[in-house]
């Protein structure tokens, strides 16, 4: 039998998603909780890896059990076994053709910055921090250059494996609320460093350091050293994954919590 779960996790002391030796991983975590209620070792596998300091509240992942251990065996159980900073907000079973990563057909991040004169010391570790005044008009302006289909090699890191450099973005949208200027990037697949690189150019237009259009020249260039810095991890959170109607998964309310409802 194959289940989904959705995970939520606070990335602050984890070294990323996957499973690694002699670091704590999230994946690792998360199957050492889900092996003893199978008991059996058990893998999973996710919607999309998260690299380190990275936050999810809407990351997916889904396994195979010989057992049906009931709902509460795969939310409540799973919870008490594993740290308090991951956790399972939902389970439902799956028809065995549901892949986690392959089924998706859209991703979606959001990106925090603290755009206040002195750094945080509240959610100091879920948020990204620039003290210069930000302009999120023309941030979100700059970002509509982004939407569609387009090689973005100038927004992933050279180390990315990607056999190809085209994606799709479907909306990337920068708003404030209050002292938190928020980006929103929904893409059919993201590529290593792509979302963080992406706000750190946006960034630069937000001070004011670039003009608009900068965004398309660098889009243009399809050079990394073109772009801004790669913005910090700890102000990124994976928040949804798009799958077609027919698996009927649960939908929870984006994160992260501390972001209006209706954003």
């Amino acid at each position: 039998m194959r289940f989904a779960l959705g995970i939520e996790y606070d990335g602050s002391r984890y070294c990323g998603w996957q499973r690694q030796k002699d670091v704590i991983s999230v994946q690792g975590e998360i199957e050492k909780a889900l092996s003893k209620i199978v008991n059996q070792p058990t893998e999973v596998v996710c919607a999309g890896r998260t690299d380190t300091g990275v936050h999810g509240t809407g990351q997916v992942v889904h396994f195979d059990s010989p057992y049906d251990r009931g709902s509460a065996a795969w939310t409540l159980g799973m919870n008490t076994l594993m740290p308090k900073d991951i956790a399972v907000k939902w389970s439902h079973p799956v028809s065995d053709d549901f892949h986690a990563r392959f089924s998706a057909t859209a991703r979606r991040y959001r990106y925090i910055i603290y755009n206040g004169m002195y750094r945080p010391a509240i959610f100091a570790k879920g948020l990204s921090f620039c003290h210069h005044p930000l302009d999120e008009t023309l941030m979100h302006e700059a970002a509509q250059q982004l939407v569609g289909q387009h090689d973005f090699t100038s927004f992933r890191t050279v180390h990315c494996q990607a056999h190809s450099p085209l994606r799709t973005i479907i909306h990337c949208n920068v708003s404030r609320q209050g002292d938190y200027v928020i980006i929103d990037i929904k893409a059919n697949a993201f590529l290593h460093h792509m979302v963080r690189n992406i706000a750190g150019s946006l960034i630069r237009v937000g001070r004011k350091l670039e003009p608009v259009s900068w965004i398309s020249e660098v889009l243009y260039l399809k050079n990394r050293c073109k772009a801004g810095m790669t913005a910090p991890a700890n102000g990124l959170y994976f928040v949804d994954v798009d799958y077609p109607q027919e698996f009927q998964l649960p939908k929870a309310e984006l994160g992260p919590l501390f972001l209006k409802p209706e954003l």
